[in-house]
């Protein structure tokens, strides 16, 4: 099945002949050091040949099973059998043009599926650019010129990107953050429902922490002083935090009531990512403007801004996009993407992958008491550790130990979180149930091992 696979010469396995990193691989990481800056860092330093399906294949020969999708990116599989054959053919007529010299046809039918997929019944519009970080600052751009107002609102644990507007938007500051200010201005931080860790218990989360962060903009901003809210409806980086229920509908209703553009950030959680094409429809929640990148074209680099049409035609004309932006390369992957996620209904496997993997760590839980936690919805799975689960301290220094413990056994995981101590899971869509039961044996023994 080459959708799956990526092709039928790459086995869907989990194959260890080396250490991991091996011989080869520690070749090429001595001539990285070399030329390559220090600030890029690397989960796992294996080179990889080839990936595809549920594997990541090295330079020595060993075959990993993906827990990480390149961070939620390679959903459909590294090499989708839809994605490569509208990305080659599309390299063979040309590569580029600029779409704001003479556009093509690509970039208008991804604008189009995005109108037709993302929530709400409503005209709508998208601009195509480069990556997400990208598709956020051009929402807040948007948002201004349409309101008129400058001031954004964004959450603790959110994660935006890294350029210098999105590290402001962003709450994490090492890596992110540390000795890159000063940051943009204009941009205000307010609580979030993170339930494991209110004070009250997370049943009373979701009102109350929507009650104070209402209080926090009325007072410390001026709700008519706010351009945008900026929310993931599942938050990535800082934990794949599920804010409480009913938190999100009264934030994008508070916006609503006061003129303010609601912005859902599905960078990380949109594309059937979570079970659902868009993680904000899980409480009916229809954004102002959403943006989109990671899964939305094989791996191919692509971003999205999609929202209201009124709002997306304040900008002038000219106002918007780059050179890069809708690369009708990308903008075949995409359409590739999404015909893989309609034709496999990447939704309902999602929704397996979660069904297996919460009940497997649900007992591991059981067993391990260093488990705090466990959230997350579809193929976007998380753990917290702690120390004590009465006092819940975070205990970053078990999560490293577990993705190396994982690592040296072939299954590559993810770290996340404010305090460092989440393991995430965003194993490609398609992946084999065999391969995520295996995966989660490793993890099992890992905890074992601890």
């Amino acid at each position: 099945m080459t959708e799956l696979t990526g092709g039928p010469s790459l086995p869907q396995e989990r194959r260890v002949v080396t250490a991991i990193p091996g011989p080869k691989s520690l070749e090429l990481q001595a001539r990285r050091s070399a030329v390559v800056a220090a600030g890029v860092g690397s989960t796992l330093p294996v080179f990889t040949t080839r990936a595809g399906g549920g594997v990541i294949e090295d330079v020595d020969g060993n075959s990993l099973i993906d827990f990480g999708s390149g961070i939620a990116v390679t959903s459909v599989g590294n090499s989708a059998e839809a994605v490569v054959r509208r990305a080659t053919a599309q390299l063979a007529d040309f590569t580029h043009t600029c779409f704001m010299v003479t556009p093509y046809e690509g970039y208008v039918a991804v604008c189009e599926q995005l109108a037709e997929l993302t929530p709400g019944d409503h005209a709508k519009k998208s601009a195509l650019f480069n990556s997400g970080a990208e598709a956020v600052e051009n929402a807040v751009k948007i948002a201004r010129v349409h309101t008129k107002r400058q001031a954004v609102v964004v959450f603790d644990h959110g994660y935006h990107g890294r350029t210098n507007l999105t590290m402001a938007l962003t709450a994490k500051n090492m890596p992110y953050k540390q000795g890159f200010g000063p940051f943009a201005p204009e941009v205000y931080r307010v609580p979030v429902a993170y339930g494991y860790r209110w004070p009250t218990g997370p049943e009373n989360c979701g009102p109350e922490a929507a009650a104070q962060a209402i209080d926090q903009i009325t007072k410390q901003i001026g709700a008519d002083n706010v351009a945008a809210i900026i929310i993931e409806p599942v938050l990535g980086e800082g934990g794949f935090i599920e804010p409480a229920k009913g938190f999100l509908p009264r934030i994008a209703q508070f916006a609503k009531d006061n003129g303010i553009v609601f912005v859902a950030d599905e960078i990380q959680s949109g594309f059937c990512r979570t079970g659902q094409w868009f993680a904000c429809e899980d409480e009916g929640i229809v954004p102002d403007l959403i943006t989109t990148a990671k899964g939305i074209a094989g791996g191919l680099p692509l971003a999205a801004v999609t929202g209201r049409a009124e709002i997306m035609d304040s900008a002038h004309p000219g106002g918007l996009g780059g050179t890069y932006g809708g690369n009708p390369v990308a903008c075949a992957a995409a359409l590739g993407a999404i015909e893989t996620m309609r034709e496999m209904d990447l939704n309902a496997k999602a929704k397996r992958i979660e069904e297996v993997m919460k009940g497997r760590l649900a007992a591991m839980q059981e067993k391990f008491p260093v488990i705090g936690d466990i959230r997350g919805r579809g193929a976007m799975i998380a753990i917290e550790l702690v120390k004590d689960p009465a006092t819940k301290e975070p205990n970053a220094e078990a999560a490293g130990a577990l993705a190396k413990a994982c690592h040296a056994e072939g299954l590559l995981v993810l770290t996340c979180g404010t305090y460092g101590n989440v393991l995430r899971f965003l194993p490609p869509l398609v992946i084999g149930e065999d391969l995520l039961n295996e995966g989660l044996d490793i993890i099992e023994a890992a905890f074992a091992g601890l």
